[in-house]
């Protein structure tokens, strides 16, 4: 069953990258040609270009055949899949089973500690349905009071695609939410037929026509690092850039850390903000007593 749904997942992917190029983007000739029903490459012309059978090629796009690693490095060529669009590739081939998974993942206390260290610097840990599980202070102050959100709904990308202010406070908005759902396909590679990560796709898909078309593209990409430009209500304009940590006690949390250059405005801007958060939680903490 997990083997079937690595398959068919990566046969819509093959479908998608497929749709995507056309005969003359890959040289093959167009001239006195019919008119085509549909966009893309036909199969015959992939298996033409990765020198296998139609037959083979329909059945493996039709998740009915398990890929060689020769077959697939031949696919990636003629697609012109990039870095993450190969480790994708490659991961979903080699599935044979789903990996074990708790229902629930937590984080341990000591990276709470080391989260609540980080006194400049935002940082939350995000899940593997990019559930937000832990956060420091500057965190919930540059993005959501996550801690006033129920848990079942904190998610970032649901966040993304619902919070007008979380939506607001991307300059970039689109860039932004597009990276998200590439990077989201990536864990689903992971562990396709996850109840809870189907789920999500089906409500984001049924609730926003961007999401659903983005999500139909199968774009994949790994977190690691970039730049965002933030609009913030209460420091301004900010550009900030992220870098992705590891979590060794649980491969599939990773530590998203945001960082400004060193004597910039965004810099400055970062500590205010926490001196205004300090503040926030100080007023907070003598309401309650």
């Amino acid at each position: 069953m997990s083997r079937d749904l690595h398959l068919n997942e990566l046969g819509e992917f093959l479908k998608a990258r497929r749709a995507s190029l056309s005969p003359a983007d890959v040289g093959l000739p167009t001239t006195g040609e019919q008119p085509r029903r549909v966009a893309g490459l036909r199969r015959e012309e992939v298996a033409l270009l990765a020198s296998i059978s139609t037959e083979y090629y329909a059945r493996i796009e039709q998740g009915r055949l398990q890929a060689s690693a020769p077959v697939l490095t031949d696919l990636a060529r003629v697609f012109r899949l990039n870095t993450d669009q190969r480790t994708y590739l490659f991961e979903l081939a080699a599935k044979n089973e789903l990996p074990p998974r708790s229902t629930r993942q937590q984080v341990e206390p000591q990276l709470q500690f080391l989260l609540d260290d980080l006194a400049t610097t935002p940082a939350v840990v995000i899940g593997r349905r990019t559930d937000v599980l832990a956060w420091n202070q500057l965190g919930a102050a540059l993005f959501a009071d996550f801690g006033n959100i129920p848990e079942d709904r904190r998610t970032f990308i649901r966040m993304l695609f619902t919070d007008p202010a979380l939506r607001a406070l991307y300059a970039d908005w689109e860039e932004v939410a597009h990276l998200a759902i590439a990077q989201l396909r990536m864990a689903n590679a992971r562990h396709p037929g996850d109840p809870k990560l189907t789920a999500l796709v089906q409500e984001l898909s049924a609730t926003d026509a961007q999401f659903r078309k983005w999500w139909t593209e199968h774009h994949v990409a790994i977190r690691t690092v970039g730049t965002k430009r933030l609009r913030h209500p209460v420091v301004g304009e900010l550009t900030l850039g992220w870098n992705t940590l590891g979590c060794a006690a649980d491969p599939d949390q990773q530590i998203i850390a945001w960082t400004a250059l060193p004597d910039s405005p965004s810099y400055d801007a970062l500590r205010l903000l926490a001196s205004w958060a300090a503040d926030q939680n100080l007023m907070a903490s003598d309401v309650v007593t």
